[in-house]
């Protein structure tokens, strides 16, 4: 079960910092991996101490059976085994727990954003953020924490070298000093490369996820070559920055490896002379070897570690973008539910420019106003603001000036989530899951009844295609519902609507893909269930606007005339313009 734990919200902490609460959320699991951690790590650094004594009691001195001391460290390898893996197991199940949680906050925070954000940000910019950024996260999560311990062995192999021979132990780390500067040098080069990476990548993904939806824009225009070479214009990009972080982990991984090998170098010189001069026994050099590998260990994985830290912190920062970003609609603490709603509508001075830039007023000083209950067509010329209108209303956006009122209440002093239960809009291009039509139809209403979900397809007029499908009902639609004609993906998405059943309904041009015969058919049963519910039809058809009880004629943002069809036909030569060229394309 994934919890409501999130993020620290102070932007001044450090990437780590502001991951803790999610880290602290698994501190029983890390707590029993640290112990289990250090109890193996302490029986692995002892073994050698046990090959010591066996070397030099049994075989030297004379003194001990080596029996003993080989069940001994056969019990030292079993303790050793089974402790090593119940830390690895739950230092990875923690990881990936929190990987999950860092997805699943930032799912939850995408659904709270508003439009403006989708607008500026790329859907593979996002997507990339929500896979490869967490998962980067993730690693240092997971492979992090074993290099603490291999640091830790490298004290606990440092307490015990010093305690065999101070000079030797001296020698040996001689080096170290300058793996510390190396490991210094890579991090500043490594960490503005992993984040010109990361970023590369997500523009990657972007062409990708963009070619992939718009496969058939890109086929329609022969433009696959022209695809092709933006989509390796990218890899070039990316394979540059990721081939200058390689590089920079080959400049300098070998030589932070390689230093402390040299110790070993100085183990076989000085303690060989040493133990020629019997200063050291056989025993302790043997050990002495051994604690040479186990304190080259924590440098082999800290050139990994390194990296994987920058990669996590540029990840970091580019997943707190997302989560820091302020969704520019939300409820005001005073906000009221919504209850028993008649469904009149009115806008008072309402202009209206889309974030993001300096755009120009798309509505300028707007005034309608919607009784309960009645239909109005929205007519006019295309960029006049009608589909703005419909944006506005549920408040996919937040107007610019003015106020729009729902039964006397600015929507602004409701919740969204009530306020968008019930104004439902059916866009001029239908968008269909990759799932049965049984459960695209019932989206809104997951436990709606088959009856129920029968009777909005019949009203659709969907359901005789339905069941012309080989599996009905629980035909799975391909994605975005392409498997099905535009007609068809447009009757499920109102069959959808409807069932959702709204007090409020806008219809944004939404019978445009479907032929006249079929429209007349949905036209008949909307008749009907457009009683008793508020209606914005925004046309562009002569059939769609018979549906209205009043029409409204749009130019450049503002009502320039709005009466019956008879009477605007009579009185606005625009009008009759609008719906000759309406018409027109009915004809054609």
């Amino acid at each position: 079960m994934i919890s409501d734990v999130s993020i620290d919200p102070d932007v001044n902490k450090r990437w780590f910092k502001r991951l803790y609460p999610l880290i602290r959320e698994q501190r029983t699991s890390f707590l029993i991996t640290s112990f289990c951690g250090i109890a193996g790590l302490t029986i692995q650094v002892s073994v050698p101490m046990v090959i010591r004594e066996a070397i030099d009691n049994p075989l030297t001195k004379g003194s001990g059976k080596i029996s003993s001391y080989a069940w001994v460290l056969v019990a030292m390898a079993v303790a050793a085994f089974l402790l090593r893996y119940t830390y690895r197991f739950l230092l990875f199940r923690s990881a990936y727990r929190i990987e999950t949680q860092l997805r699943s906050l930032i799912y939850k925070h995408l659904t709270k954003l508003s439009f403006s954000f989708f607008d500026r940000i790329a859907s593979g910019e996002v997507i990339s953020r929500a896979n490869s950024d967490i998962r980067s996260i993730q690693l240092l999560l997971a492979f992090g924490p074993l290099a603490m311990l291999s640091l830790l062995s490298f004290f606990l192999a440092l307490i015990f070298m010093l305690s065999i021979h101070p000079p030797l132990t001296f020698v040996t780390i001689s080096c170290m000093p300058f793996v510390y500067f190396l490991a210094q040098k890579m991090r500043d080069k490594v960490f503005p490369l992993s984040w010109v990476t990361q970023g590369r990548m997500a523009d990657l993904a972007m062409v990708v996820d963009e070619n992939i939806n718009g496969s058939r824009i890109v086929k329609s225009f022969a433009a696959e070559k022209k695809q092709i070479e933006l989509l390796a214009k990218m890899a070039q990009r990316l394979r540059w920055s990721s081939t200058s972080l390689i590089d920079s982990r080959a400049r300098f991984n070998p030589l932070i490896e390689a230093l402390p090998r040299l110790g070993m170098a100085s183990v076989l010189m000085y303690g060989g002379w040493l133990s020629i001069n019997e200063k050291i026994s056989i025993g302790a050099l043997i050990a002495f070897s051994s604690y040479v590998i186990i304190i080259s260990v924590p440098f082999r994985m800290l050139g990994f570690v390194l990296l994987q830290a920058q990669r996590a912190a540029a990840s970091s920062l580019r997943i707190f973008e997302i989560l820091d970003e302020e969704p520019a609609i939300s409820n005001k603490p005073s906000a009221s539910k919504i209850t028993s709603p008649l469904g009149s509508l009115s806008f008072r001075n309402v202009s209206f420019s889309y974030p993001n830039g300096n755009n120009p007023l798309i509505l300028e000083d707007f005034n309608l106003e919607v009784a309960a209950g009645e239909t109005v067509a929205l007519v006019g010329r295309t960029g006049c603001g009608k589909s703005t209108i419909a944006r506005l209303l549920p408040r996919f956006y937040d107007v610019t000036s003015g106020s729009i009122l729902l039964d006397g209440t600015d929507i602004r002093d409701l919740l969204v989530e009530d306020l968008r239960t019930h104004i439902n809009v059916i866009p001029d291009e239908p968008f269909l899951f990759s799932e049965s039509i049984r459960n695209n139809i019932a989206f809104a209403y997951p436990n709606a009844k088959e009856e129920e979900v029968f009777a909005a397809a019949k009203a659709a007029q969907a359901d005789d295609f339905i069941k012309d499908l080989n599996l009905g009902y629980e035909e799975v639609v391909g994605e975005r519902g392409y498997t099905l004609s535009g007609g068809q993906r447009q009757r499920i998405v109102i069959a959808r609507t409807l069932l959702a059943n709204p007090k409020i309904l806008v219809l944004d041009d939404s019978t445009s893909s479907i032929d006249v015969e079929t429209e007349f058919l949905i036209h008949a049963s909307l008749k009907k269930l457009l009683q008793d519910r508020t209606t914005l039809v925004i046309a562009h058809r002569l059939s769609t606007i018979a549906l209205a009880d009043r029409v409204v004629l749009i130019d450049s943002g503002k009502v320039k005339a709005e009466g019956t069809h008879d009477y605007l036909l009579a009185n606005s030569p625009e009008y009759e313009s609008i719906l000759a060229s309406g018409v027109m394309s009915e004809t054609e």
